[in-house]
């Protein structure tokens, strides 16, 4: 029976059963060829090139065998890790995922006759962390990556580090307080009771006089002017010189201004520090350890956690992250839009920005909020403020 012409209902079916999945009982894998019924299968099994691919596989089955076994093992761990990463699934999904894939390998030529035989393998070999419960086999993949192992062992060394700082620190604090209790112990503070004697003169304490300051007056005679002109430029010589001695006197500051030189040389004393997140500003993800779909996506961060990590609700995705400090970075907006100061004098400020400077990688912002209102800080560099996110 000839093969239907194109554009034919006959074609079309065939076209449409040809891409779909069929049973893998009428698949043969030396030849890669899908059956889609049992007689179709019977006749394969019958050809010319059937027969000569049983041979090569039956002068080197070991070979063959292991070699599916390998891609088998390949794409099943290359899905897990893609799609599901470190989490915990359930091995079946993973497998009907891997399936999905019409060019797919099949478990019907590997060493592994059922899905649980290749679970516990996996198990076994430590590429994941297996367990059943009564829905079946679970998976939970193992990231052995250089990079994955080189973050957690930096996210380690951070922690360890706090943690140390923090021990010597409470280690230091009951030193002082053990050492506090022995001095207590030896100096012994018995109550006596209070005798005065009555023979003994009383106390006199003299205090000096405070003598007021005596103004003086200089008077100083102005000479009988001649005319008319003489009067006018003695007075302006005394208008002049009243003024000069107004202005070497100090203005009286006001309260508002007092509390802003207050709060400026406060924060002016504050140290930079080393964690610069903080909630409701926007940050771009620097890493590619998460795929591309991420990579130089900008989020907002919702929650900070531990100083240096922080929960990040992607803008182009309804997606949400928990990202480090180190695969982030801030976002400079356009000039005008509201930032927030992240680090330095200001940090926790909110201002307008007001001037980029591309050759020196800084900006000058105005201060908006808190008491410092109107001030314009200049020479802000870049890592030190970030777009402030607007709902």
């Amino acid at each position: 029976m000839g093969k239907h012409e194109a554009g034919t209902p006959k074609y079309i079916a065939n076209k449409i059963k040809a891409k779909g999945l069929q049973k893998l009982r009428w698949y043969c894998q030396m030849c890669q060829k899908q059956c889609r019924d049992e007689n179709g299968f019977k006749c394969h099994t019958t050809s010319e090139s059937h027969q000569r691919q049983l041979l090569l596989f039956a002068d080197n089955a070991d070979k063959y065998i292991d070699e599916f076994s390998k891609e088998f093992q390949e794409g099943y761990c290359e899905l897990l890790k893609r799609q599901f990463g470190t989490k915990r699934v359930n091995a079946n999904r993973v497998y009907q995922d891997y399936i999905a894939d019409r060019n797919h390998l099949h478990m019907n030529s590997t060493q592994w006759e059922t899905l649980t035989d290749f679970v516990k393998w996996l198990g076994r070999e430590g590429f994941c962390v297996v367990d059943e419960t009564e829905k079946g086999w679970f998976v939970q993949y193992i990231d052995r990556d250089p990079e994955t192992i080189a973050l957690q062992e930096a996210m380690a060394k951070k922690e360890k580090m706090e943690k140390d700082d923090s021990e010597k620190m409470m280690e230091f604090l009951e030193k002082q307080i053990e050492r506090g209790r022995q001095l207590g112990n030896k100096v012994e503070h018995k109550p006596t009771e209070l005798v005065r004697d009555e023979s003994s003169e009383p106390i006199t304490i003299s205090l000096p006089k405070f003598k007021k300051p005596e103004t003086k007056v200089n008077i100083v005679q102005k000479p009988q002017a001649s005319n008319k002109k003489d009067d006018d430029t003695a007075s302006l010589k005394a208008d002049s010189l009243k003024g000069q001695t107004m202005k070497k006197e100090k203005k009286k500051l006001t309260a508002l201004d007092e509390i802003m030189k207050e709060e400026e040389e406060r924060r002016k004393k504050a140290p930079k520090k080393n964690n610069w997140l903080t909630e409701d500003i926007v940050v771009k993800v620097v890493t590619d350890s998460l795929g591309e779909k991420f990579y130089k996506k900008k989020g907002v961060v919702t929650k900070v956690i531990d100083k240096f990590c922080a929960k990040v609700r992607m803008l182009d995705f309804d997606v949400k992250l928990k990202l480090d400090q180190a695969h982030l970075e801030t976002v400079i907006p356009a000039v005008g839009r509201r930032v927030k100061i992240l680090n330095g004098a200001y940090a926790g400020l909110v201002a307008e920005l007001v001037e980029i400077n591309t050759k020196h990688y800084c900006v000058s912002v105005k201060i908006i909020s808190g008491p410092l209102s109107g001030k314009v800080v200049n020479n802000v560099l870049y890592e030190d403020i970030s777009k402030l996110h607007s709902s």
